[in-house]
């Protein structure tokens, strides 16, 4: 399943249309250093499922290890927007909390990857654990 949304930075600078592949239903996060310190769910789109429409320009790129992944994030408001995946150089991570009216606290549930033992270094793939979202009771 695909589903498109319109996505931006938090001032709104960087502006884009993405594709998912998979949806919502792909939701993760991280357990390698720098997506632990970010703490951003990433949902995935082909390399081609970005287009910009304002402020491509304004994009800068960090990388880090085997500089094989390539994070991008506004250079205005600091947002990590997207990143060419590691483990998938084909795909791009997208920050679901950069889509039009998505919230991570949408996701009850959301899956962990073991970025530590990182399947571009050998490893399986592997799930490392869950997180969940409760809504406390008012």
């Amino acid at each position: 399943m695909t589903e498109a949304y319109d996505a931006a930075c938090h001032c709104g600078k960087v502006r884009f249309r993405v594709t998912l592949e998979g949806g919502l239903s792909q939701a993760r996060r991280c357990t390698c250093s720098y997506c632990t310190m970010r703490g951003a769910v990433a949902v995935s789109a082909a390399l081609d499922g970005i287009t910009f429409l304002a402020g491509e320009e304004a994009l800068t790129l960090y990388q880090f290890g085997t500089n094989t992944a390539r994070h991008f994030f506004c250079a205005s408001c600091g947002i990590y927007t997207h990143h060419q995946r590691r483990s998938n150089p084909s795909q791009f991570g997208v920050n679901l909390a950069c889509l039009q009216g998505i919230s991570p606290w949408d996701l009850p549930v959301i899956a962990v990857n073991d970025g530590i033992n990182h399947p571009a270094d050998g490893a399986p793939p592997r799930v490392a654990g869950i997180l969940r979202y409760e809504t406390s009771p008012t």
